[in-house]
């Protein structure tokens, strides 16, 4: 009998957090899974919700057409992988490993000369937010036919989204929009440490911090693309040059407070270097043309 997209079988190389929520939720969704893990104790509580361990990586592979590596690096995947380009000839790879876009194209290259049909992936969530309407899943290579064939599968993972032909632009993508996301984080732990200085407890401060930047992001990520891509960054809402002239009180206030300011500081350079370039009235989407090389 042919298997349809909701029985399709398919393998899950790596059970880290990850990988292991990775493989609950194709189970969940009905779909035949076999995993391997190197260290093979970690299969055991997908045994017990119906997972077929396999003991080898061969073994693995040969047991879907579709194969999910999800690995710690991508160096990690193509070590794993190289041994087996025999068992993966005509298959699928979907590689949810976290790299550059450079490491991708290379494992495409590396793949496509094996004969696999090569994806890359990058993974916008956390293990718990994986089969949840929040989670998605950035994917990108040069055979676009072989994204349409298992998105089926790959949507009880998570949804996904086709960024593109080059193999390297979902992690392109996924890099991009997780230094946005380090970003905030890097400012929420400052904003805490320095709010922390003075006794104020963090649970009081939060809805506070959490309004206020979502209030801020709100704007300031679609406006800031605006700019970019019309290259008007004249602004009458923060200048580069009120920015300069007030770091040095942010500065001056974590030095007051015993808080360091390491996190903060290296803005003070960039600031500099655009309103000595003459860019004292544009907004901060100007600091974008300062951070290319070349």
């Amino acid at each position: 009998m042919p298997t349809t997209s909701a029985t399709a079988p398919v393998s899950v190389l790596g059970l880290g957090l990850m990988g292991s929520a990775l493989a609950a939720a194709l189970l969940k969704a009905g779909h035949p899974t076999t995993v391997w893990n190197r260290t093979a104790s970690k299969t055991g509580p997908l045994a017990a919700q119906g997972a077929t361990p396999a003991d080898t990586v061969g073994d693995a592979i040969g047991a879907a057409p579709l194969v999910i590596v999800c690995l710690t690096t991508n160096d990690d995947v193509r070590a794993l992988l190289a041994p087996e380009a025999g068992a993966l000839a005509g298959r699928t790879v979907v590689n949810l490993t976290n790299g550059t876009p450079e490491q991708a194209r290379e494992l495409a290259r590396w793949a496509a000369e094996q004969g696999v049909s090569y994806i890359d992936g990058g993974i916008m969530a956390v293990p718990q937010m994986i089969a949840t309407p929040a989670a998605y899943i950035l994917c990108s290579g040069t055979d676009e036919k072989a994204y349409e064939t298992h998105r089926p599968t790959l949507a009880a993972l998570a949804g996904t989204k086709w960024v593109g032909d080059d193999p390297g632009a979902a992690a392109l993508y996924d890099l991009s929009l997780l230094t946005g996301m380090y970003g905030m984080v890097m400012g929420v732990v400052q904003a805490y440490a320095l709010v922390g200085s003075a006794g104020v407890p963090a649970r009081e401060f939060a809805p506070l911090l959490k309004g206020w930047v979502g209030a801020m992001t709100e704007g300031l990520v679609p406006g800031m693309a605006e700019a970019l891509d019309s290259g008007q960054h004249l602004t009458d809402v923060s200048s580069l040059a009120v920015n300069q002239a007030a770091l040095p009180n942010f500065l001056a206030a974590y030095e007051e407070a015993g808080v360091s300011g390491e996190l903060l500081r290296p803005l003070q350079g960039l600031l500099d270097r655009a309103v000595e370039a003459g860019h004292g009235a544009d907004g901060l989407s100007r600091l974008v043309t300062f951070l290319e090389k070349g």
